[in-house]
């Protein structure tokens, strides 16, 4: 069945259940020109937006409808969660192609729904229209923070420590598996191609860390850790220096890059669309900040570097020789 067996409304009708989780606060929900949601005092509210577009972002061959649904949604919230924030409502706008079929579209919406379900977030609107080629997803969401507690990527300071939330490079190492069509039949492959279509975002996390007050910047791997750790230096005006052998590794990285006689260390530095947090914390709260995250989250706090005066990029080697590294990642323009 196709979109013109049904209709754009008819569409509209067909997603639009199961998609108010959170009714408290919702004063109009889908079915108006506009959402209409109440505020909360002492809350900053937080907004953000991305754009996926097929072949660019990708492949509609290689990745299922309800892959495609969460991940389109997830590097939405991944955003609200490096600002410490709390994701209330999304708006999902898509350009569809006459060959996407209503099954596909179907699964996106299950998919996204399932995770916003997840995360108590309103799907609330958005808009539909025709493509004449690819399949574009433009998703925006709403979330808050209380005001103090506002991560931003500017508060780094010398002798802030820098951790990661999870493991780096494994969706780097899975869209390698996916544009060059590698089965992933092994456990190892199939977690990294799990990474780079399913991946997760550090909502709640992000939310604990924002709370301890111990936070001096904060930013998303969407990009890759030497360029998102760059933009945290830049935006406040320091250098960082990194410590090859502490950024978290998987083994599932280890494994794929054996195969691939390659180092799982430039993998992740290189890499993308991890959506680990990458934050700067005061050295006198990491031990308490690291202790009370593991309590938590039965995941640890990877500690891999710390923020230095000097405007420098390091690495410092297992050897212990300290070399600048460079900074590479994703850049829709180059």
């Amino acid at each position: 069945m196709g979109l013109t067996d049904i209709g754009e409304f008819g569409f509209i009708r067909r997603v639009r259940r199961g998609c108010l989780i959170r009714e408290a606060g919702v004063v109009r929900a889908i079915g108006d020109d506009a959402a209409a949601v109440a505020g909360d005092p002492g809350q900053l509210t937080l907004v953000t937006t991305d754009l996926l577009v097929e072949r660019v972002h990708f492949l509609r061959e290689s990745i299922t409808g309800v892959e495609l649904g969460h991940k389109s949604l997830a590097v939405n919230l991944s955003d609200i969660a490096a600002m410490g924030g709390t994701a209330r409502d999304a708006f999902i706008s898509l350009a569809i192609p006459e060959d996407c079929s209503i099954e596909f579209l179907d699964a996106f919406y299950d998919g996204m729904k399932a995770l916003a379900a997840e995360f108590d977030v309103n799907i609330l609107g958005g808009d539909t229209t025709r493509s004449k080629q690819d399949l574009v997803v433009n998703i925006a969401v709403i979330g808050s923070v209380p005001e103090p507690q506002m991560l931003l990527r500017s508060g780094a300071a010398p002798g802030d420590i820098i951790v990661s939330t999870g493991f780096l490079g494994d969706s780097r190492a899975g869209l390698h598996l996916v544009l060059n069509h590698i089965a992933t039949e092994t456990p190892a492959f199939r977690a990294l191609r799990r990474a780079h279509v399913l991946p997760k975002p550090y909502l709640r996390e992000g939310r604990f860390l924002a709370g301890t007050g111990a936070v001096t910047a904060a930013i998303d791997t969407s990009d890759g850790l030497s360029s998102d750790i760059r933009h945290i230096a830049e935006e406040s005006g320091v250098g960082v220096r990194l410590y090859a052998d502490r950024i978290p590794i998987s083994d599932h990285l280890t494994a794929f890059c054996r195969g691939m006689n390659s180092d799982p260390v430039d993998w992740a530095l290189s890499g993308g669309e991890d959506y680990t947090l990458l934050c700067t914390v005061t050295p006198d709260s990491i031990e308490p900040v690291c202790r009370r995250y593991k309590e938590k989250y039965a995941s640890p706090l990877y500690r891999i570097g710390e923020v230095i005066e000097a405007k420098n990029m390091e690495i410092v080697q297992p050897s212990g020789e300290v070399k600048p590294f460079d900074v590479t990642g994703w850049n829709h323009f180059r």
